[in-house]
């Protein structure tokens, strides 16, 4: 669901980053598109679980999927909306910053950039950078 820059729901997405499951997918996907089978396996959370997080996140308009095959990859998109935007920059910046939001990158790391990969992961694509928002590379 797109929403246009006039009718942009600010509510929408106050509620949308007041939860931290959330958070933490939207720490994750922070400058790289993942599958969806990561987060599962980062967040250790039911696939039904974070596809309902995701939905609602793609509901307010800051997340976009993309399938490939059986894989659903997601990235985050950056609302048209200037102040919407620029309240989804300066969350990444906090979550940047975060203990827990930097365990979780560094297990993603370790799932996906490792020889040894989790043998839950085996065969999933591997996360991708992607332009907007890039912080750290796995």
């Amino acid at each position: 669901m797109s929403r246009s820059p006039e009718a942009y729901d600010l509510a929408f997405l106050f509620s949308a980053l007041s939860d931290r499951t959330r958070l933490r997918l939207l720490n994750l996907m922070d400058g790289r598109e993942v599958c969806v089978c990561y987060f599962v396996e980062i967040l250790g959370q039911s696939q039904p679980k974070i596809s309902r997080h995701l939905a609602y996140l793609r509901r307010a308009g800051i997340v976009a999927a993309r399938r490939e095959g059986k894989w659903v990859h997601y990235k985050i998109s950056v609302p048209a909306d200037t102040g919407a935007a620029k309240i989804l920059r300066e969350t990444l910046t906090v979550l940047r910053a975060n203990k827990g939001m930097q365990a979780d990158l560094t297990r993603l790391n370790k799932s996906c950039c490792t020889p040894q990969r989790v043998a839950t992961l085996d065969g999933a694509p591997i996360p991708i950078r992607v332009e907007a928002l890039a912080s750290s590379s796995c």
